[in-house]
């Protein structure tokens, strides 16, 4: 069964500007569900929208995968009075529905998760012609006229002994070929619910919403740690390896000050059979050069999207996040910081990082603070 992913985005956003690139624990928010959908049972991942700027940065952040596509979406079908459905029928159309199962993806639903994806695409299989996720909710319902809508006030029931109501929280739907080209929406006549956690009935229309859902995607991030061998470290460099400055000279060429007790760390680490590798943000020929003086062979250039990445090697080599130690200093290291076993930040790295590092080193970037790290790492491995 071929199944596609659709992520419509829009680069128009009315409550929060710039809302889908606007980075959510550091990342671009529609990153959040194109990460998840990469890894799930899904073909083939097509996010359709009118933001070139957008399909750059997958053109340029995706490369390990040959599963995501950008596109660029018509006016018709980004303006404001266009529904999903349009958009959805607009893409199908183009290519004939040469699909058996289409799944539709919301950016602004950055809890979902792939077991939810492969979730709804698998009761395509059991009879249902489409799929929804849902939230039981426990509240208490009315209407504007004062009428209970969902419980007795009377015989008030406890929460215990109360089934609730399922919730459409907009972040998945799945639906077979057969049944869009029939009904031309996204749900068909046979439809099946699949529940996700409280947490994604979240949506995001408001600042105060954003600071809500980023705080839980944070601590859940966190929950999901468990205490295991560090096999790999990972390390930024900017602000890790160096002081975060940059010396220009007056022909415009750029120079940053590594310490050489760094790099010592760093090779008596490997010889305790701990991999090192490096994922930074910036394309630099001159961290290139220093790595190779390190004899460092993993090393990950101008990543934008540092949480896919690492899942992706993570998958690859059959470990765990945590099996993973990370040392990073500022936001766009955030996600990475909440999620692996254990992470390391400098003492001088930015507040918000500083905040949610399970370590906050004594030293500074540049000034011994991966050598303190190393140590550490050796120090827990012990128990192991």
């Amino acid at each position: 069964m071929k199944s596609i992913g659709f992520i419509p985005l829009r680069k128009g956003s009315k409550g929060i500007p710039n809302k889908n690139k606007r980075k959510m624990v550091g990342r671009p928010l529609f990153t959040w569900v194109l990460g998840e959908a990469i890894f799930s049972n899904l073909d083939e991942v097509i996010v359709y929208t009118d933001d070139e700027d957008i399909i750059s940065f997958i053109e340029k952040e995706y490369t390990w995968t040959k599963k995501v596509k950008a596109l660029l979406r018509s006016e018709a079908s980004a303006s404001d009075t266009a529904s999903t459905e349009f958009a959805m029928l607009e893409y199908a159309e183009s290519i004939d529905f040469n699909f058996d199962a289409f799944c539709l993806l919301q950016a602004t639903s950055p809890f979902t998760k792939t077991e939810d994806i492969n979730t709804c695409l698998s009761k395509l299989n059991d009879d249902f012609d489409s799929a929804l996720t849902v939230v039981n909710t426990h509240r208490f319902l009315w209407d504007k006229n004062g009428k209970p809508l969902n419980y007795n006030p009377l015989n008030r029931p406890r929460r215990q002994d109360f089934e609730g109501l399922l919730i459409e929280n907009g972040a998945v739907y799945t639906i077979t070929k057969e049944a869009l080209q029939k009904r031309k929406n996204r749900l068909g006549d046979n439809v099946a619910v699949v529940e996700m956690p409280e947490d994604s009935l979240h949506e995001i229309d408001s600042e105060t919403d954003w600071i809500v859902v980023e705080q839980l995607l944070m601590e859940r991030q966190k929950r999901e740690k468990e205490s295991k061998r560090i096999t790999h470290l990972v390390l930024d460099v900017d602000g890790v390896f160096t002081d975060g400055t940059i010396s220009y000279t007056k022909d415009g060429e750029h120079t940053k000050g590594f310490d050489m007790r760094d790099g010592m760390g760093l090779e008596i680490l490997r010889q305790y059979d701990v991999t090192v590798m490096i994922m930074t943000s910036e394309n630099s020929e001159l961290v290139a050069k220093r790595m190779e003086k390190l004899k460092l062979k993993h090393v990950f250039l101008g990543v934008k999207d540092k949480y896919t990445l690492l899942k992706n090697i993570t998958i690859d080599l059959g470990i765990s996040l945590s099996n993973v130690a990370y040392v990073g200093d500022d936001v766009n290291d955030l996600t990475n910081i909440c999620s692996v076993g254990w992470s390391l930040t400098p003492n001088n790295a930015t507040t918000v990082v500083k905040q949610h590092a399970d370590v906050v080193l004594s030293n500074n970037s540049g000034a011994g603070a991966i050598r303190e790290a190393c140590n550490f790492i050796m120090n827990y491995n012990k128990r192991f």
